[in-house]
């Protein structure tokens, strides 16, 4: 079943193309990025699904219902995590997650409540009014008002912006087991590391409109490969392998002789290359294997444009 469909959706802020008819659609049970340089779109996107703004043009349908024409019930398949730290200072953690609750028309809810403030660390916070909580115990709160309704599609939208690390990791183990139970789990994060380790999938935007979208591992096979560094202690790299060379300023000058980094797709490369540099005489001092990670990926693509 698709948890999220967005179909050539458009919107515009006067002279601004804010999306460009974007177009995707993410299953149910996917942990999900939505990457993208500040502008791309995405808070906009989110806003769309939210049911926040309306689209110019386009549709956004989540498990079926459209956030416009079906709002109640597309509202409440979701839940969101806003980037913004957005609270009540006139109630207590338990009060806020209460009220959320009863506007999902939950009143008897408080054993969910009592299990979503353990996993997020808020239980000793429970009585505390939010005016008096730090800026990372807020931000575990608007969690919680996001997981409240126990929401089959969760949309993060940069979580741990600007918070420490017992926060995170307190909170990827709680969104991970969500994950393995079958929620769709959205995230949009300039933390390109996390991306990495939690998202199966990935799409990236541009200038309002998707420049990429696959997996993780298609993503990094098909649009970075690998390095081969090779530090040769005498002897220069064959005229024929320079092409292989990631960059122009891809050979260096180290104390023991020449370091060369070379861009290759495959594992079945690397000994052909080490046989032309035995017929060209040059000795191999030291080799690495340093597979591309998602921010070479995200560099090389935002430098592009496009895949």
């Amino acid at each position: 079943m698709t948890a999220i469909q967005i179909t050539n959706v458009e919107k515009r802020y006067k002279s601004l193309q804010a999306l460009g008819g974007v177009s995707l659609s993410i299953e149910e049970g996917e942990f999900f990025g939505l990457l993208g340089p500040n502008g791309a779109g995405k808070t906009t996107l989110i806003s769309i699904i939210a049911g926040l703004i309306r689209p110019d043009a386009g549709k956004v349908t989540i498990h079926g219902h459209d956030v416009t024409g079906d709002f109640r019930a597309a509202r409440k398949k979701l839940g969101v995590v806003p980037q913004e730290l957005v609270f009540d200072p006139f109630f207590t953690v338990r009060e806020t997650l209460r009220l959320q609750s009863g506007y999902f028309g939950l009143p008897n809810n408080d054993a969910w409540i009592d299990e979503v403030m353990h996993n997020l660390d808020l239980t000793n916070k429970a009585d505390t009014n939010m005016r008096a909580l730090s800026g990372g115990m807020k931000r575990r709160v608007l969690v919680a008002q996001a997981l409240v309704h126990k929401p089959p599609v969760i949309v993060l939208d940069e979580p741990t912006a600007g918070v420490d690390v017992e926060l995170r990791q307190t909170l990827w183990q709680f969104i991970t087991r969500l994950n393995r139970e079958g929620h769709t789990v959205v995230l949009t994060t300039h933390y390109l590391e996390e991306a990495q380790a939690m998202c199966k999938r990935v799409a990236m935007l541009k200038g309002g409109k998707v420049v990429a979208l696959d997996t993780m591992a298609a993503l990094i096979r098909r649009i970075s490969g690998s390095q081969l560094v090779l530090n040769l202690g005498h002897g220069e790299l064959p005229a024929e392998l320079r092409h292989l060379l990631s960059h122009p300023d891809a050979a260096e000058t180290t104390d023991s002789g020449r370091k060369y980094s070379l861009r290759i797709n495959d594992y079945a490369e690397v000994e052909p290359i080490l046989a032309r540099l035995r017929e060209a005489g040059a000795h191999l001092d030291e080799m690495q294997l340093q597979q591309a990670d998602l921010e070479d990926i995200f560099l090389q693509i935002m430098d592009k444009g496009s895949v």
